[in-house]
């Protein structure tokens, strides 16, 4: 393709972006009216202005990202079944992350005015203008997808996929336990966290396998390794939400545990399957696995609770996941120019 042929595409795509955005206004604001019958609503809560938005976003983020994906496929591409697992994942995290965004500004937005309400034709504006936005967003997310937009993603879908859980625990002493208490119970705090777990999961196993795919490496099966240990990464991940720790402990702890020294091998063995990464990162990760040995320690000690070693440790995992990506698409732009 050559500079002008991809500046039209680009070019037809915002257009496609702004048109699906002003669909989805219009949609939205037009739906918005039997539901609210020109009246008044709160800001958040059941029934409000920010309830519809977070609803109408997450339904208008799938048909925007499904759209999207449709715009930019190639043509005659055999798509396979993880293929489709894939884009299924991702549809399902810009939902969430549609839901839990609208939802948490709505939640902000009343704590900052009181008691106030919002007028019949505000309520048309606000349900359209969140709903237009989240198309756009949606939609050039899935025309304009790469690795380094994928690690975002995954960081915003685990981040407000947790956040969420712990903020609507019906157990406010949960973190007393450990992290896994989150999905414990049978409410919907519990559901939202393993969902989120499961396909945070499916999210980490794709991007396993694009991340891995261009990296230039004298040693081809040391990225095979790598592409499995992340791939296992994934797996193990999701199954720690399928398999919840008051009903399967021992799965539970079995598989959280593999996904803990997976991580390990990976990250020791980095410098040797894969030499063309950067030095700093290699050593980025061995500080990573040293503190989570440090952290285990003062557990065992009673220094630290079981929670907040989980904590630091899933933070720093995912944190290296998500450099490793940056690092791997900067290596591939850097061999492809």
């Amino acid at each position: 393709m050559t500079d002008n042929e991809m500046q039209t595409s680009l070019q037809s795509q915002e257009s496609l972006s702004l048109g699906l955005a002003v669909v989805a206004f219009i949609m939205a604001a037009l739906v918005a009216l039997p539901v609210f019958q020109l009246q008044r609503v709160p800001i958040s809560g059941d029934g409000s202005i920010g309830q519809y938005s977070a609803i109408a976003g997450a339904v208008v983020a799938t048909l925007a990202f499904i759209a999207g994906r449709y715009v930019v496929r190639t043509r005659g591409t055999r798509i396979g079944f993880l293929d489709v697992i894939d884009i299924g994942a991702l549809c399902l995290a810009h939902a969430v992350i549609a839901l839990l965004s609208w939802t948490l500004l709505a939640v902000i937005l009343e704590r900052g005015f009181l008691g106030a309400e919002v007028y019949p034709v505000s309520t048309l504006l606000l349900g359209g203008a969140a709903a237009a936005v989240t198309a756009y967003v949606s939609f050039v997310s899935a025309t304009r997808m790469s690795l380094s937009l994928l690690a975002i993603v995954l960081a915003a879908f685990l981040i407000q996929g947790v956040l969420a859980s712990t903020l609507t625990a019906s157990d406010p002493n949960w973190w007393k336990e450990n992290l896994s208490a989150l999905g414990m119970t049978d409410d919907l705090s519990a559901f939202a966290f393993n969902l989120t777990l499961i396909v945070a999961g499916v999210l980490v196993t794709a991007l396993a396998r694009a991340a891995t795919r261009g990296i230039p490496n004298p040693y081809p099966h040391g990225t095979v390794r790598i592409r499995t240990c992340l791939i296992i990464v994934g797996i193990f991940l999701g199954l720690v939400g399928v398999f919840p720790v008051d009903r399967f402990f021992v799965i539970h702890n079995t598989v959280a545990s593999g996904m803990a020294v997976t991580f390990a091998v990976m990250v020791v063995m980095l410098h040797r399957w894969m030499p063309t990464m950067p030095r700093a990162f290699v050593l980025v990760g061995w500080l990573f696995v040293g503190v989570i040995v440090v952290l285990a320690v003062f557990f065992a000690t009673g220094f630290y609770t079981l929670t907040a070693v989980e904590l630091v440790a899933g933070i720093l995992v995912f944190t290296w996941i998500i450099l490793f990506i940056r690092n791997a698409a900067a290596l591939e732009m850097d061999a492809a120019t």
